[in-house]
Formats: C-alpha cells, structure tokens, sequence
C-alpha cells in the first residue's frame, strides 16, 4: 500500500509564491515518475507538472511554463512543486501522483488527497 500525502497548501495573494511538497510512504515503487494535477469544480483535471526518476523528463503544461518549478529527492521520497507569480487561475486542489513505469505507460495510479491552492486578487 502507498501513502501521499500533500502538503503547503493554503491561501496566498496574486503575484506570490507557494511550496507543496507530496511524502510518500508505505510500500512505494522504485524508479517511479511523479506529477502533479489540479483540479477546479466543472473543470477537467489538468496536468500541471511532471518528472521523471532521475529527473532528466520534465513536462509542464503551458499556462504554468516558467512559473512552476518541479523537483524531487528520491532519498526522502518527496517531490516538491514550486510555484511562483501565481494566479487566480491557479485556485485549485492539486494533487500528488505517481506511476511506476517511469515513464513508459504514463499511467498515474497512485494518488494523494489533495491539497487546496486559492490564490486572491
């Protein structure tokens, strides 16, 4: 069984920055990718960031290109998500996920909670 679980969330004003940070626990996967998601009410779940194992793949989804910063240490199982000029487009819960094909399949089936990201104007 694997555990992630989120956390930095919170409320921050237009134009500042926030961490998030997703611990795994339990029985993890070795050489696993990572990503984060964000998802609004009446609005599909977009990814936002995603890396690889060794961190050489990284995929950004457009509108956060040059804001969010993703990043991981495999020692400590965590992958962090900095994120920076923030938006209120950004208001969302984001999510943690990985995938154990590292990857190959993309196929993210392991999830966090969420944590909530409102960002004011």
């Amino acid at each position: 069984q694997v555990q992630l679980v989120e956390s930095g969330g919170g409320l921050v004003q237009a134009g500042g920055s926030l961490r998030l940070s997703c611990a795994a626990s339990g029985r993890t996967f070795s050489n696993y990718a990572a990503a984060w998601f964000r998802q609004t009410p009446g609005k599909e779940r977009e990814l936002v960031a995603a890396i690889s194992w060794s961190g050489s793949n990284r995929r950004y989804a457009d509108s956060v290109q040059g804001r969010f910063t993703i990043a991981r240490d495999n020692a400590k199982n965590t992958v962090d998500h900095q994120m920076s000029s923030l938006k209120s487009d950004d208001t969302a819960v984001y999510y943690c996920a990985i995938e154990k094909t590292d990857w190959v399949r993309m196929e993210y089936e392991y999830w966090g909670q969420g944590t909530q990201v409102t960002v004011s104007s």
